[in-house]
């Protein structure tokens, strides 16, 4: 199933039967990716102890009737907006209207600096070039598949440069997706420059940009132009679990 998309002055094409997604599920118990030093995230049956009864049809209910327990920040992907790291909790709901972005997938090996390994404006520079884009898909190499499960608490994984993220902003990208669980150092005395910066917290508040965190580009997907399509969750907090979904565009 072909659809077309108008973009500035390009139709593009994208077959609506062949997405991509880069989301990572969450699950229970710890088999999931985990970040920020909290435990796993738990999927339960209800049980009701005055009404002996369990939400399990395995256990004799008539419907599975699980509670879910998790934090969208440290369990999975999510996409967050300003309000993450503002006073006013600013919802990602009522600022993610729109939902299909041009996007560029870019793989990024990161560069030591001092104990650390990050992402660097000349590496972004390079590229993405004169491209411009929506959104901007950072694939971190080597890209394994222990990115799914991994426990990152204490690790001081990859960040982004401040200065990476003040381009981004400065080029026009409102959607930044990574595949790491904070475009920030793991430790940094609650600085958060990266975020600070692509949201423009010093100047005009861009409510409508978005990061989204913990994603997985699988190694079929090559580096280029998509068409994202970037749905959440409704709720009415900084940050909701995602599912973003790529689109190869069709020339």
């Amino acid at each position: 199933m072909l659809a077309t998309i108008q973009y500035n002055s390009r139709k593009l094409q994208i077959d609506l039967t062949k997405p991509l997604d880069i989301s990572i599920a969450i699950q229970s118990g710890e088999a999931n990716v985990n970040a920020w030093y909290i435990g796993n995230p738990e999927i339960e049956p209800v049980v009701i102890e005055e009404e002996d009864w369990v939400g399990s049809v395995v256990k004799g209910s008539a419907v599975n009737f699980n509670t879910i327990v998790f934090n969208p920040h440290a369990h999975g992907t999510h996409t967050e907006c300003a309000g993450h790291i503002t006073e006013t909790v600013h919802s990602i709901n009522k600022n993610l209207k729109q939902f299909f972005f041009l996007a560029e997938v870019i793989s990024v090996a990161p560069e030591k600096l001092g104990d650390d390994f990050v992402i660097s404006k000349k590496q972004i520079q390079f590229a993405l070039g004169n491209k411009k884009r929506d959104a901007v898909i950072i694939r971190t190499m080597p890209n394994l598949k222990d990115k799914l499960t991994k426990r990152y608490s204490k690790t001081n994984p990859t960040y982004l440069l401040e200065e990476a993220a003040v381009y981004l902003r400065e080029k026009g990208i409102k959607h930044l997706l990574i595949d790491l669980p904070s475009v920030d150092k793991e430790r940094d005395e609650g600085k958060l420059l990266a975020h600070n910066a692509f949201w423009n917290t010093k100047g005009k508040l861009r409510l409508d940009a978005t990061i989204t965190e913990f994603i997985y580009v699988p190694n079929k997907v090559k580096d280029g132009e998509y068409m994202l399509n970037l749905q959440i969750a409704s709720f009415e907090n900084d940050a909701a679990p995602s599912k973003p979904v790529l689109y190869k565009i069709i020339e």
